[in-house]
This record gives structure tokens, sequence and C-alpha cells, in this order.
């Protein structure tokens, strides 16, 4: 039995189907048009895992993740993020391939995740999920191209945001270029998502050194979405704010 599977089913909500929907903008054109939702709120989301994640089978989370209900893949990738960080502790999942005996390593973690990006299809399911696996597997590599590939040429923009907002752990580690890189990358990018992440990494990366955010701010302002400068700039004092969004409005 998925025990991840069947305590998810088991806490849908009906009444707060209409206002996740509505949120995560599932209408006609939107961008997460034609998910479904079971109602359930992250907290719960969070509290089955906990109780779950050591229980689940690979199979387990391929069941989850390929879920046509958005909370389910949540808790497939939630679930994922706890087996990857205990792997090499001591065997956290049972496995098809690899039993209990042998353990998990944490490439097959990251090699799940990346196989299963189609279904990574909305922002929550990438900003709770990319960082805690893709940052942190990358963090003591010196080859991160991986993060560059898919910030260029990812085939959603949910691929594409994955590339900017892994870097948030090497934002924690002290370790900004990479942000600043992709950035550059995204810099003239169609879609407000995206805008988004940008600009929130770019905030979190002025929040460790304020000058290096200036710096790389400083001949590209005047060329980034409104909504990306706001976002990079909020931290910032109110008339360095003014300043920026003024010279932006030239």
């Amino acid at each position: 039995m998925n025990v991840l599977l069947t305590r998810m089913l088991s806490k849908a909500d009906p009444s707060q189907v209409p206002g996740l929907s509505r949120f995560f903008k599932t209408g006609p054109g939107q961008y997460g048009e034609g998910d479904k939702f079971l109602g359930i709120k992250v907290p719960v989301t969070r509290a089955v895992v906990k109780e779950c994640w050591r229980s689940v089978s690979f199979q387990d989370l391929e069941e989850c993740i390929t879920s046509p209900y958005h909370e389910v893949r949540l808790a497939a990738l939630l679930a994922l993020v706890e087996v990857f960080s205990h792997a090499g502790k001591r065997p956290p999942i049972k496995s098809g391939v690899t039993s209990t005996e042998q353990g998990v390593t944490k490439e097959q973690c990251i090699d799940f995740y990346l196989s299963h990006t189609a279904r990574i299809n909305n922002w929550d399911l990438v900003d709770l999920s990319c960082y805690p696996l893709l940052g942190q597997w990358l963090l003591d590599k010196e080859d991160r191209s991986l993060l560059y590939n898919l910030a260029t040429n990812g085939r959603t923009i949910w691929e594409q945001r994955i590339g900017i907002v892994s870097t948030m752990t090497f934002i924690r580690s002290g370790q900004l270029t990479d942000t600043f890189r992709i950035a550059d990358i995204l810099l003239h990018h169609h879609h407000d998502l995206i805008h988004k992440a940008v600009g929130w990494l770019l905030r979190e990366a002025g929040k460790r050194d304020k000058a290096a955010l200036e710096a790389w701010l400083g001949p590209r302002a005047s060329q980034m979405p409104r909504t990306m400068l706001r976002y990079a700039i909020e931290r910032f004092p109110d008339e360095e704010r003014r300043r920026y969004l003024l010279e932006k409005s030239r």
C-alpha cells in the first residue's frame, strides 16, 4: 500500500478546492491551467510527509509525482527532499531497485527529480523542492552547468525557474556568482513568474552582499523588467529604491 498517497487522499477538503484553484491560476490560459486540487494546505501536507516519508518506495513516489492532484505531487517532492537529506545516514526508503539494506544514494534522488521535471509544474512545487535537492547536490561541486542548462534551455518556465531558484543554497553559503550569472541568462525573459523568481534571488544575494548586488544592477537596472527590479531592491532604503525605479521609468 502506498501510505503517502493514502494519507494524502484522506486529508482532502473539498471546501478549500475553489480557493486553491484560483490562487494557483488553473483557469483557461493561466499558468496552472487544468491542475486539480484536493484542498489540502501546505502545513497539512508537511505533517503527512513527516509521518510517512520513511515508509515510501521510489515506486510510491512515482505514483505520487504523476498524480493529477497538485498536493500529492507536492507530497512526493517533500518526501524526496527528506529521503535525499537522510541518504547515506541510514536506509530510509524501500525500493524495488535498491533494497533497504543497501540504502539509497543522493544521486538516485537527483536522478528521480530530474526525470520528473515535467510534473513539477507550478511555482510552489519548484520553490519547495529545487534548492534543497539540486542546490544542495551541487553545493560542493565545481560543475554547475546543469542549472545553466535549465535556465537557458528549459522546456518550460518551471524548468527555467528551477535553474535560478536552486541557487538559493549557494547564496546561503555565501556563494553569489551563479545567481548573478543565471540572472543574466534570464534578464530578458518574457514571463512574470521568472521575473519574480530572479528578483527574489537577487534580493537574497543582496542581503549577503549589497555592494555586489549594486554592482550587478549598475548596467542592468534600466533593462530589467520592472517586477524583477522591484523584487531585487525591496530591501534597499526608500530613497535608493525610488532612485532605481525613477531611472527605470526614464
